[in-house]
């Protein structure tokens, strides 16, 4: 039988963390912290449950100077535990009338209640106790009838006393850590616990620290940072999404050992142990209509954030029909051209209590459909992301949200999803944002085809193209580029899309006709005014702003290394 200790006594948050943990356990119990590690020191335990974080009162920052001088143990698990603090007194008190004068709880106990306590005892003493045992046996065996004490409910009973208000704190929970002496293999839902040596001075340290996981789409999930008390050097703790094993995880490691911190063992491994979230997540599961790259890459984002996941398409052994049933949210990710199709076939059979996302590349149209084709009680939402399956992170990547009358809760979470992974979240209309797209996305695209086209009717080879080119003129056949690299019918269906888009290019091809004819009249006065005319629509921060991201890719293509390659 395992033995694992914890903070005592019997009936306290820690001994009832244990027993949700591992029910069969052999319990033992220590009225301090630092002798819980102890006997796990000396081998006298098998592992040890200690609080580590809580919802109101934060860091339990005397764990942490602790574990971080534990040999031979890992944090390997976390307990979630409701914290159900009352207040009591000796039976008959309050009966009689004598007002409280003194409260009697842990030091963490008076952080968690301070609103409560200054709200109804403002002119009580306070009394922090180490061993609340020790604490109800004095207030009985002395009878203190102008004495009150705040602990669980269940220690409470323990101790025979009075209940005089339940939960007098709400939206209050514990997390425990686990420690024990082997690391666990990963879930693929982890979270990994580092904290640093004391660090030498250097600027930009903590943000070259930060950077080394953010740039590899590692999640920070918590950051804190005190002196060594001996030294009074600096030292991090850092907890971040992702498991020891993980090979970007040992990249950053490796790196911020040997290059940013430049020293060996500078940062120390506390553990790895399945993600806990002390949030509530409302959604379970999502579902998939589309089995392309593009479906497998969120879904394969959203497991790693503890959501189940189902991926549907034409090739695959589930069906769309079967999948609506077992989901919450259902995420429509197909071609562009056969979006709007997809939804009125498989909306119908969404029930009130789901979620239909739609990820694609036009609203109007699609968001019509899906609002005719679902019951009232679905909930609606249109997000188009602009980057593809090749990215490595939603980090600093643009996605367009347009949000319905029908957008609730689950929408909500989905977005905060992306944006807790970095994604620059803006939010349109409909109409606007098929007009944006029209600019953004349908004018380029159409454009770049078009310059490909022209160049092969007069069969100039695209080697002569940077003999002839600033820098500037040169970013037209860069777009061009890319747009024939990539998937054709990806950019056959951003031309092909309807909505107000297509504004944009026939506005576009009627001035361009309107240009074209000034010029060959040689109208050189009237199209300098033209231009002069059309920066009155632009605002000055605008051109200064564009003007300078221009000179910055100039600088870059202008490297030798890219130059010679134009």
């Amino acid at each position: 039988m395992a033995r694992i200790a914890t903070l005592g006594p019997k009936g306290s948050d820690g001994y009832h963390a244990v027993l949700q943990y591992a029910p069969e356990a052999e319990i033992v119990l220590h009225n301090r912290i630092s002798k819980v590690f102890e006997s796990f020191s000396a081998g006298t335990v098998d592992s040890v449950v200690v609080p580590v974080y809580n919802t109101r009162e934060g860091e339990v920052k005397e764990y942490f100077r602790l574990v971080s001088q534990l040999d031979g143990g890992y944090w390997i698990d976390n307990v979630v535990l409701p914290i159900h603090l009352s207040l009591a007194r000796l039976p008959g008190s309050q009966k009689i009338g004598f007002p409280v004068e003194v409260l009697i709880g842990r030091s963490s106990v008076f952080r968690q209640c301070e609103e409560y306590i200054d709200a109804n005892f403002p002119n009580a003493t306070l009394m922090a106790v180490q061993d609340i045992e020790k604490a109800f046996n004095d207030i009985k065996s002395n009878i203190r009838t102008s004495y009150g004490i705040i602990d669980s409910e269940a220690l409470v009973k323990e101790f025979g006393f009075e209940l005089i208000e339940r939960e007098v704190v709400s939206h209050n929970r514990t997390r425990f850590a686990v420690i024990s002496r082997e690391l666990p293999s990963s879930t693929g839902y982890d979270a990994s616990a580092f904290i640093t040596r004391p660090l030498r001075d250097r600027v930009g340290m903590l943000a070259d620290i930060l950077g080394e996981f953010t740039r590899r789409g590692i999640n920070i999930l918590d950051l804190q940072s005190e002196n060594d008390v001996q030294t009074q050097k600096l030292r991090i703790y850092l907890e971040v999404e992702g498991h020891i094993a993980d090979p970007s995880m040992q990249d950053a490691v490796k790196r911020l050992e040997n290059v940013i911190i430049q020293e060996e063992d500078s940062l120390k491994l506390l553990g790895s142990f399945p993600r806990v979230d002390m949030r509530v997540k409302q959604i379970k599961s999502f579902g998939f209509i589309g089995s392309g790259d593009m479906s497998t890459w969120f879904a394969d984002r959203l497991e790693n954030e503890g959501y189940v996941t189902h991926v549907t398409g034409r090739s695959t052994e589930l069906r769309p029909e079967q999948m609506i049933e077992m989901v919450d949210v259902v995420v429509v990710c197909v071609p562009i051209s056969v979006t709007a199709d997809t939804i009125a076939k498989f909306g119908p059979l969404l029930k009130g209590g789901q979620a239909l996302i739609i990820l694609a590349g036009e609203s109007e149209n699609t968001l019509q459909t899906a609002m005719d084709a679902t019951d009232p009680a679905v909930e609606i939402m249109f997000v188009h992301n602009l980057w593809g399956p090749q990215a490595v992170s939603m980090k600093d990547k643009n996605a367009i949200i347009v949000r319905t009358s029908r957008s609730g809760s689950f929408c909500s979470e989905f977005e905060a999803f992306m944006y807790k992974h970095g994604a620059e979240i803006f939010h349109d209309s409909a109409r606007q944002h098929d007009l944006l797209m029209g600019v953004g996305q349908k004018l380029p695209t159409t454009i770049s085809v078009a310059l490909a086209r022209t160049l092969a009717e007069h069969e100039i080879s695209c080697e002569d193209i940077g003999s002839h080119s600033t820098l500037t003129s040169l970013y037209g056949i860069l777009s061009m580029a890319r747009v024939h690299n990539q998937n054709p019918r990806t950019y056959a269906e951003i031309m092909a899309t309807k909505g107000d888009g297509r504004k944009i290019v026939e506005s576009f091809a009627n001035n361009l006709l309107q240009i074209v004819e000034m010029a060959e009249q040689g109208k050189i006065q009237e199209i300098s005014a033209m231009m002069e005319d059309n920066k009155k629509f632009m605002t000055p921060q605008f051109l200064q702003s564009r003007m300078k991201q221009a000179k910055a890719v100039d600088s870059v293509l202008s490297d030798g290394g890219l130059k010679f390659d134009l």
